[in-house]
């Protein structure tokens, strides 16, 4: 355990599980207060429920629900936006509303989490926000996705220089087991991750652990401010 986390309070919002479970607890463990926020309070409590995080009420396309949060969370040191709304398909199955949740779930959201939570922060404080592979890789079905994730990165840099010397920075996962694909079916799902595997220079897949690694890494890295950490296994590269 290092102590750059010791009781400073990590805010992240997302659900309780995958990703911004895998960071919630990680930040616990480094001796953070946590606050874990996201729209479904109830599925936030029963997964928290065994841990010392606190759960709130936040749903980041409502500005309002962020300024709320913002006062009854007084200020917090730290805050990591896992939040995301995917919004797959080719250019002829997308519909316009599909895209724009993505886009405000993963773009605009932050920016108002900025907005409302950094007045109240510490010169040594940092956001760090989720982008994707998906901005590197242009396939077909991922258009939103892609341009979702390449405004999140676009993002990072514009809000570390704004926000200067509170630190902004990103991790971008590439395919990582979480649960997201489990609707391709145990078949869909092995075949998918087993070609995945042969071909990332990793050779696995990734797991939920190691984006929160990360995430740690930009969190408690102090002279580390607008960039975007690719946590892909080389994904792009083939």
């Amino acid at each position: 355990m290092t102590t750059a986390l010791r009781n400073r309070t990590v805010l992240v919002v997302g659900r309780g599980s995958g990703i911004a479970r895998a960071v919630g607890d990680a930040a616990l463990r480094e001796g953070a207060r946590v606050i874990a926020a996201g729209r479904n309070r109830a599925a936030l409590q029963e997964s928290y429920r065994r841990t010392a995080a606190t759960v709130a009420t936040l749903d980041v396309t409502d500005e309002a629900s962020v300024r709320a949060l913002a006062a009854e969370a007084g200020g917090v040191d730290h805050v990591v936006c896992a939040a995301s709304a995917r919004a797959r398909g080719t250019v002829a199955e997308l519909e316009a509303d599909a895209i724009l949740k993505s886009f405000h779930t993963k773009v605009v959201g932050p920016v108002m989490l900025a907005k409302h939570l950094a007045p109240a922060m510490p010169g040594d404080g940092s956001f760090v926000l989720l982008s994707g592979v998906a901005a590197l890789e242009p396939d077909p079905g991922f258009l939103a996705v892609a341009a979702t994730n390449g405004a999140v990165n676009t993002v990072v840099r514009s809000l570390a220089v704004e926000l200067a010397p509170i630190r902004v920075n990103a991790v971008s996962p590439g395919t990582i087991d979480t649960g997201a694909w489990d609707a391709l079916g145990d078949h869909g799902k092995a075949e998918f991750f087993g070609r995945l595997s042969a071909t990332n220079p990793t050779r696995r897949i990734g797991t939920p652990e190691d984006v929160a690694h990360a995430v740690l890494f930009a969190l408690t890295n102090t002279f580390l401010t607008g960039v975007t950490l690719p946590v892909d296994g080389g994904q792009p590269l083939v």
